[in-house]
């Protein structure tokens, strides 16, 4: 596998091929002309902040082509960068996140309008300068984990991890010249390294979902059949949402070559209707975590369980995994364990090294010593060798002296048919010590309430397992920047008390 630079790549196809479409917003196309000029303009201004330094630069990360071309402009720079959460409407900006990478100056998109003659950026730049160069080992991206379970660390990536991970997506799934891949995920999930910047490195188009309309299934079926999609990589939420859009209408979406799921387990009537949608695509399971990029993948081929979760597949080309049993060791057969990940494209540590201890170990295995990301995730390992996610370490909780996976809750929540998300948490209780609350969103239009779902999780369930309350809602259910379920502001919520929610008895 040849390595290449992301940022020289990108600038060479927009000097051989300036007309072609680089992005697709709200309906609007910017060619590779204009997304390399509205960088080289950004780049003067990233400059001016403090020449010769290497102070990281904050970038709001509304989804805009603005936005894009200014983390280019960063890049071009070799300057490194932290994608925040979108201000809110009062122009707050995440100050923790800001002062904990030691950010000086928050910089947010000029309009293209501003950046014209007298703006003190070139117009048209005759002989744009040569993407700085960097070391292998420098910093470029800076991104957040979900904080979905505690306080969001900053995961600095090298440019030579940036590099070998696009490098490895674009040669897996054939992007080249003209792909057009769908960008569903916020820029501050790592998920865009495929969906945006391997896209621009080979010269394909990025269709972005604007984040405002991104729970509307209809927009997103018209999105990707209108602008003849090849690759889509989404949330299992997202597939859902498609899949209801297509029911009843017999639309197919034709165009699409790979489809790529991730971020969470798919549910099996989910995927079970996939290949009626996808007529010619191949599905693809990936996992990965912030802090190591995509580690393992698999191609769903017909064989799986369906009734279990889907494996995680076969490490990537260079990474490394271990399964660590409940006393420390590494299994060498069929068990379940914490994974513990290496990869060539994951980072050396978070930015404040002290949070580094209880996530990173060193292995001897295999007759080397590496260092080794402790996910959190535990997985299953069978006799033929499939490994499939259950769980998290931080998603086992005692319920009334019995240990129960909330993961495992929520998939059975999910698996009714008027449930589009769910979440599960652990709530202090004064006479069972903890006890479950589950939290769910119904499909449009259904009439779902806790009694009928009460009974499905009792037919599924062991009665531990069962949540003790059950809150029913029709609007999405609260996120964190990178788009997972942020679940501290469901275990604080208050106890139901609205028709279509229930507590047991």
């Amino acid at each position: 596998m040849q390595q290449q630079s992301l940022v020289g790549s990108f600038v060479s196809h927009a000097t051989s091929h300036p007309g072609d479409p680089a992005l697709i917003w709200r309906g609007e196309e910017t060619t590779y002309r204009e997304l390399h000029q509205l960088a080289e303009r950004e780049r003067v201004r990233i400059a001016r902040l403090a020449p010769g330094g290497d102070e990281p630069v904050g970038i709001p990360a509304a989804k805009s082509p603005s936005t894009i071309a200014l983390v280019l402009a960063c890049l071009l720079e070799g300057r490194r960068f932290l994608l925040l959460p979108a201000p809110t409407p009062d122009g707050r900006t995440p100050h923790a996140l800001v002062e904990q990478a030691g950010i000086r100056h928050v910089l947010s998109p000029e309009s293209p309008r501003a950046l014209g003659p007298g703006s003190g950026a070139p117009d048209r730049p005759a002989e744009p300068e040569a993407p700085r160069r960097t070391e292998p080992a420098d910093v470029s991206f800076m991104f957040t984990t979900s904080g979905s379970t505690g306080r969001p660390k900053i995961v600095p990536l090298s440019t030579g991890a940036v590099d070998r991970f696009t490098t490895w997506a674009g040669e897996q799934f054939g992007i080249r010249r003209g792909t057009t891949v769908l960008n569903y995920a916020p820029l501050t999930f790592d998920l865009c390294l495929l969906d945006i910047w391997t896209t621009l490195k080979y010269g394909g188009r990025v269709v972005l979902v604007d984040p405002a309309r991104a729970t509307q299934p209809g927009y997103l079926l018209d999105l990707v059949s209108r602008h003849a999609v090849q690759l889509v990589q989404a949330v299992p939420m997202f597939y859902r949402l498609l899949v209801d859009a297509a029911a009843g209408s017999g639309r197919r979406l034709d165009t699409v070559e790979h489809v790529v799921f991730t971020g969470d387990s798919m549910p099996a009537r989910c995927l079970a209707e996939l290949p009626q949608l996808f007529t010619g695509a191949r599905l693809h399971n990936v996992y990965g975590c912030t802090e190591t990029n995509d580690s393992f993948l698999h191609e769903v081929d017909g064989t799986e369980p369906a009734d279990g979760p889907v494996p995680i597949g076969r490490p990537l080309p260079g990474v490394h995994a271990v399964i660590v049993g409940a006393d420390g060791g590494i299994l060498t057969g069929p068990g379940t364990g914490e994974l513990h990940v290496a990869t060539p494209f994951q980072t050396d540590g978070y930015l404040d090294r002290e949070q580094d201890a209880d996530r990173f170990a060193t292995h001897h295995h295999d007759g080397q010593a590496r260092r080794y990301f402790r996910s959190g995730d535990l997985v299953r390992r069978d006799r033929d060798g499939r490994i499939t996610l259950e769980g998290r370490n931080d998603h086992q909780v005692k319920v009334r002296g019995v240990r129960v996976n909330t993961h495992e809750v929520e998939q059975v929540l999910l698996d009714h048919p008027d449930v589009v998300e769910a979440a599960v948490v652990a709530v202090p209780d004064p006479v069972a010590g903890r006890l479950l609350r589950g939290v769910v969103r119904r499909a449009p239009d259904s009439r779902l309430n806790s009694l009928a779902l009460r009974r499905h999780c009792a037919q599924r369930l062991p009665l531990t397992a069962v949540p003790s309350t059950l809150l029913i809602v029709d609007d999405p259910l609260p996120r964190t920047s990178t788009g997972k379920i942020d679940r501290t502001p469901l275990q604080l919520a208050s106890s139901p008390s609205q028709p279509n929610e229930g507590t047991a008895t």
